[in-house]
């Protein structure tokens, strides 16, 4: 249903009066007292303001970029009151005027049955404009500052918005405005939908989606695109209040024939790992600029705003430690803080392995230190205000790659980039010309190599049975484990394990995402071990099969049949 035919005329006609003075309203929208003071139609000394009329509060930066938030509810089911309506950019417009630009789907449908918006702004002192926007339980802030071409902005909520389920900022301009965005989602071109609405087939074969613009969270700072002489970006702050980690995907870039579209990712349900973050405020900055990749931005000054959910500096503390022992050099390492209000990470030191994690709000985390991807120590830490908690030195205990093993197919690091086609996955969709051969026969130990003898992903109606063949002396017919790590998994599927005669139980499904993962550019999931125990009188000596098989108690078709994400396979003897 579109929005706006869940708008009642007694509806618009009260929203109306809240927001003009014909019905005997505050025109201003709820003036502060102290340092705030609304603006009716004032400038400053400068070209820097803030202005309204009945439909936009509009704001002139003094530095080229003028923008306008809608104030009224216009009826448009693609726009929305609090949408950002027009972004003129050295006298360009940037905003696509058919659609907002705005949190999901516009702010009078984050939640059911929810429709009123309320929009007030004020100014801060002579520098300073703030745009305060209200729809159900959802807070956001538009916050411009003299002199610079940018827009602040923060999202706070109580309660996760529940018609999409998700919250994303949309940045929306016109296609020829910033043609030059990620390429594997630029689905200008393509030839229709491959897979639901959202994945699609270009003529030469190759395939395009806005989830193939993805990258790990913790490897990137700034997302947008370019044009002639000009760039719009998002540039991030913590992301303390998403979800997933440091090693999280989701999508960041849209480009069709109409829009570009840039989304900075609050709370996002596909491949999620762990349950959405709620009560927190998300800042993130909107730059413009001449193309060139934007710089970090100083955002420290918004707590003088008095910003919902605003923590100070002063009230986080900080975690570091003196040493990680134990590592494997080839590998880099990352600590992951982790509870049902925040998030953080902090890099590893190649060198002597120190670490820290400042700016943290208070309480007590799970702090896992990650070999690459994988969760190689788990341990509680507690972070106090205005204080820094020394962890000490950690020994990495829990590595799977430091067993001594029989033979070893990949590497115990929570990726399939050393499989085939695993550092295409994230990129493009399995079925894509550029894949290799998903299906590359037996698996030879000590001949065949990961990268060409065996493939990253395995699905059930794909390559459902995998083969592996290994040679045994006479020492080594002692019962053996079998080590089988998924990174994720789709539909429930799992491997089954068969060994000459032998052939295990079926193993319980891993706790995995619900959602769409191998297909959508991410194998981000909830790492799991296999175990899988041999007899030593199913053993031989010489040549041993093993069989690999996909299996679930669901079915679908191809790509959407149950399968996973390959971490790595060994044998070691049974412990």
């Amino acid at each position: 249903m579109h929005k706006f035919l869940r708008r009642t005329p007694a509806a618009m006609t009260a929203m109306l009066c809240l927001l003009t003075a014909g019905c005997g309203g505050d025109p201003g929208g709820g003036a502060t007292a102290g340092p705030d003071r609304m603006l009716a139609t004032v400038a400053a000394a400068s070209s820097f303001g803030l202005t309204q009329d009945a439909n936009f509060y509009t704001i002139d930066t003094g530095a080229g970029l003028v923008f306008k938030v809608r104030r009224l509810d216009n009826g448009v089911s693609t726009q929305s009151a609090g949408d950002i309506a027009s972004m003129v950019y050295n006298g360009l417009e940037y905003q696509d005027q058919a659609r907002g630009t705005q949190v999901n789907s516009g702010f009078d449908y984050l939640y059911s049955g929810i429709s009123a918006v309320d929009v007030s702004a004020v100014t801060v002192g002579t520098d300073v404009a703030k745009v305060t926007v209200k729809a159900g339980n959802l807070t956001h802030y538009y916050i411009a500052r003299r002199g610079e071409a940018k827009i602040y902005m923060g999202t706070y909520f109580t309660s996760e918005p529940d018609t999409l389920n998700l919250a994303r900022f949309i940045v929306r301009v016109p296609i020829a405005r910033l043609p030059n965005g990620p390429a594997p989602s630029d689905l200008r071109g393509n030839t229709g939908a491959i897979e639901a609405s959202d994945v699609f087939g270009m003529p030469n074969g190759e395939t395009r989606s806005k989830h193939y613009s993805n990258m790990r969270l913790k490897d990137w700072q700034y997302i947008g695109a370019t044009g002639t002489n000009v760039g719009l970006w998002i540039v991030r702050d913590n992301n303390e209040g998403n979800s997933g980690g440091p090693f999280y995907r989701s999508l960041l870039n849209q480009g069709t024939s109409t829009d570009q579209e840039i989304t900075y990712i609050i709370n996002y349900g596909e491949g999620q790992t762990e349950p959405l973050r709620t009560k927190i405020l998300n800042t993130y900055t909107m730059v413009f600029n001449d193309g060139s990749a934007p710089g970090a931005v100083d955002t420290s000054w918004l707590g003088t705003l008095g910003l919902t959910g605003w923590v100070a500096p002063e009230a986080r503390g900080a975690v570091s430690g003196a040493a990680i022992t134990g590592r494997d050099p080839r590998f880099a390492y990352t600590v992951g803080f982790s509870n049902a209000t925040a998030q953080y990470w902090a890099a590893v030191d190649a060198t002597d392995g120190h670490f820290a994690s400042t700016g943290m709000i208070p309480g007590t985390y799970t702090m896992k230190v990650y070999k690459n991807e994988l969760a190689v120590d788990t341990r509680t830490v507690t972070v106090n205000a205005g204080a820094n908690t020394d962890a000490g030195s950690i020994a990495v205990t829990g590595d799977p790659g430091a067993a001594t093993a029989l033979w070893r197919i990949g590497d115990w690091d929570g990726s399939p980039a050393e499989f085939i086609n695993g550092g295409k996955v994230t990129t493009m969709h399995p079925s894509d010309v550029r894949m290799a051969s998903w299906t590359p026969g037996d698996y030879v130990v000590g001949t065949s190599t990961p990268a060409t003898g065996f493939p990253a992903y395995q699905w059930k109606d794909v390559n459902g049975a995998l083969t592996v063949r290994f040679n045994l002396r006479q020492s080594q017919i002692v019962p053996l484990r079998l080590r089988v790590g998924i990174t994720t998994a789709f539909a429930g599927g799992r491997p089954k394990a068969q060994v000459n005669g032998w052939v295990s139980a079926n193993p319980a499904p891993s706790t995995q995402p619900s959602s769409r993962t191998l297909t959508v550019g991410t194998y981000r999931g909830n790492n799991t071990m296999y175990t899988f125990d041999i007899p030593a009188s199913e053993l031989v000596v010489g040549q041993n099969v093993l069989t690999l098989t996909a299996i679930s108690g669901t079915s679908g078709t191809r790509f959407l049949s149950p399968g996973y994400s390959y971490d790595a396979i060994d044998l070691i003897p049974t412990p």
